[in-house]
């Protein structure tokens, strides 16, 4: 048996957040159960052995995980650490998915390739969880996907096939919000094993709308069917759309949003492997700011401030997607207009005359034009881009601080415009470009994630397109002040010390 897996050399306890599905809350229940343990002084960690993910964080020993596993780091009042989540897969056009061990590329790998991959993948996932546990007094260990999903038992590393493997109890999460929470978790239960059924100790209730007592026959019924507890129906947390979400879906659930107090509009083309789309976050927070995300087949508004270009983990083929969907008129009609155009990491290369990846790093080998409002040549090879960084504006010289995460270069006469210079590792006194500006500046790009989450950064960008406007929103302080919130709001209707009595 796995050294992990030995329960009696463990000197931590676990428990597991298993779904019906994808997108029942269960990253936002194990971020609130890890601030709800710290507060009461346990230090908890969060671990999620296997995610699928394109909006991924930088650690700071310089690998990547999943976002929702940064949160929650940051819930638990800890540093991010690759063994959170030792498997990251990033999906990528025509390749398949890229595969994260333990914060470091692996490959590439096609669906049927990833599952030969499995049984070496969770030698390294129980080695995470053993490293990850000696500091700390819990793990709080988040499912992917569903364990329903029956047809992708063997060699499972994600829910029960980890569960079994480290023995851990289970809890199972349902959205009630989507309907049929009664059948789903019945359901869950009639597919799954005997041994499986007999690990889960219970199940969660999330995302109820209304007087959570007019669910108690439906309890009842569920408790009946399966034998498992009920630890509690969770009321419908309106706050977490404050939260750096991590799977994409979450951009369907905003909507076109109508803001009537919104003075500044900012347009984002959904691309097709759109990546670390939590660099929204902080404009969506400023309460006189519409982000308004724009889905294939519609075209981008005319009467657009800004529009934005996102990352991509396909940039080449996102690229010739954006130019499908026409986007590209219309991005360059806005520019022609006098719009402010930015574009961040893969936007950013968008951006430039050329693009190209030789090697096929992203997707199929090619070159393409790009969009052409910078002149600048981006080239795809080297070794990728991970690291924490921090520096100030080029212009305002307001203080930024956030991740890089890319390959590739681009260098050309408009990045000797930079739009920030970023502090070098070994000096604060040095500082490296970073980006590029337009003559006119009304085109700008970086390869910094995460820059507006900078108050004085993000407000000088904001007064830029509307004279005099200054930021009311600490956006740092508001995450963790919705993360205490949302503690707080766990501690009302779950029974989080039956939930700890299961945990061994």
């Amino acid at each position: 048996m796995p050294l992990a897996a030995d329960k009696e050399r463990r000197s931590f306890r676990a428990l597991m957040i298993q779904g019906t599905g994808s997108d029942v809350g269960k990253s936002l229940i194990v971020a609130g159960l890890c601030r709800a343990l710290k507060k009461r002084g346990l230090r908890a960690a969060p671990f999620k052995p296997q995610n699928m993910s394109n909006n991924a964080a930088v650690t700071p020993d310089g690998g990547e995980i999943g976002r929702a596993q940064a949160l929650q780091a940051r819930a638990a009042g800890i540093k991010a650490s690759v063994h959170m989540n030792p498997v990251l897969l990033k999906p990528q056009s025509d390749i398949g998915a890229q595969v994260i061990v333990q914060g470091r590329v692996k490959g590439n790998a096609k669906a049927r390739d990833f599952h030969a991959l499995k049984p070496e993948l969770l030698n390294a996932v129980l080695r995470s969880f053993e490293l990850l546990g000696q500091d700390a007094d819990i793990l709080i260990v988040e499912g992917a996907g569903s364990p329903a999903e029956v047809n992708l038992r063997a060699g499972d590393i994600a829910n029960m096939g980890f569960a079994e493997a480290a023995d851990v109890a289970v809890i199972i999460c349902a959205d009630i919000d989507r309907g049929g929470v009664i059948a789903s978790l019945i359901g869950t239960h009639a597919v799954l094993s005997l041994d499986e059924r007999a690990r889960v100790v219970g199940y969660i209730v999330n995302k109820f709308r209304g007087d959570t007592t007019l669910f108690n026959d439906g309890l009842k019924i569920i408790t009946e069917e399966t034998g498992w507890r009920a630890f509690g129906v969770v009321p419908h947390f309106a706050a977490a759309k404050k939260l750096p979400a991590e799977d994409a879906m979450s951009l369907d659930q905003r909507g076109p949003e109508i803001e009537l107090d919104a003075t500044i509009k900012i347009v984002v083309p959904r691309l097709s492997r759109i990546s670390n789309f939590d660099d929204l976050d902080p404009l969506i927070a400023e309460p006189d700011v519409l982000v308004q995300v724009i889905e294939a087949g519609f075209p981008l508004p005319l009467d657009a401030d800004v529009i934005l270009l996102p990352g991509s983990k396909s940039t080449l083929a996102d690229l010739n997607y954006l130019k499908a969907e026409g986007w590209d008129i219309d991005i360059l009609a806005h520019r022609r207009q006098g719009g402010l155009v930015v574009g961040l990491c893969g936007g950013y290369q968008m951006l430039g005359r050329t693009l190209a990846d030789p090697r096929g790093i992203e997707g199929l080998p090619g070159t393409a034009e790009g969009l052409g409002l910078l002149n600048v040549h981006t080239i795809m090879g080297g070794d990728k881009s991970l690291s924490a960084v921090s520096g100030n504006a080029a212009q305002g010289g307001e203080q930024i601080s956030g991740y890089e995460m890319h390959i590739g270069v681009t260098e050309g006469p408009d990045s000797s415009r930079p739009w920030v210079y970023l502090n070098t590792e070994n000096s604060m006194n040095k500082t490296r470009p970073d980006g590029a500006r337009s003559y006119d500046g009304r085109v700008m790009a970086s390869y910094v994630h995460g820059i507006f989450s900078s108050d004085d950064f993000r407000s000088g960008f904001l007064k830029g397109i509307k004279s005099g406007r200054i930021s009311q929103v600490s956006y740092e302080i508001e995450v963790d002040a919705v993360l205490d919130d949302l503690a707080s709001h766990l501690e009302a209707c779950l029974d989080i010390d039956a939930l700890l009595a299961t945990t061994h």
